[in-house]
């Protein structure tokens, strides 16, 4: 049987080019060869592909919403019952000021950290039990939200670019979950 993975770009698609956009899903999308498109149904770009992890088959689903990310949940939750079905076989790539640019760290379950898309996530699952991959973009000394909504320096967009060292660190970690 097949394993099923949900992977999740939150980000805000209306601000491209920021710390507020998917990249990593983007590239890694691009990577394994799927091509997102618009769905209706689930309200944002969806995209598959099946790949072998140490010879173990899977369906990797690429997910990323037209929705704002702090009112993210209730589409990624129609994203999750239409694909992988059960929160742990969800991943979300997201943006974390808590961790230096280009850094990346692995988490399952607890809390939101103040993380808006993430708390809408909890709250339209009803759990915390799901993978997320944090992708580090640094502590500004003031003005978050002008931060986070700045444009992406050319050396980020090139770490998480399709050939870039940062999606080798996506990948490795997303197998890890997988296994």
């Amino acid at each position: 049987m097949t394993a099923r993975l949900l992977l999740v770009g939150l980000g805000n698609l209306s601000h491209p080019l920021t710390r507020h956009r998917p990249f990593a899903l983007d590239s890694l999308a691009t990577r394994l060869g799927a091509r997102l498109s618009a769905d209706k149904l689930i309200s944002g770009y969806i995209a598959e592909t099946k790949i072998d992890i140490n010879d173990r088959p899977f369906t990797i689903a690429f997910y990323k919403t037209h929705a704002p990310m702090n009112i993210s949940g209730p589409p990624v939750h129609m994203a999750l019952r239409k694909t992988a079905r059960a929160p742990s076989s969800l991943i979300v790539l997201h943006d974390s000021i808590e961790h230096k640019p280009t850094a990346l760290s692995q988490k399952f379950g607890g809390s939101a950290n103040g993380h808006n898309g993430i708390r809408s996530l909890i709250s339209a699952l009803g759990t915390k039990d799901f993978h997320r991959l944090r992708l580090g973009i640094g502590r500004p000394e003031s003005d978050v939200a002008g931060y986070v909504l700045s444009r992406l320096p050319n050396f980020e967009r090139q770490f998480w670019a399709p050939d870039g060292p940062g999606l080798d660190l996506v990948w490795e970690q997303i197998q890890r979950i997988a296994l």
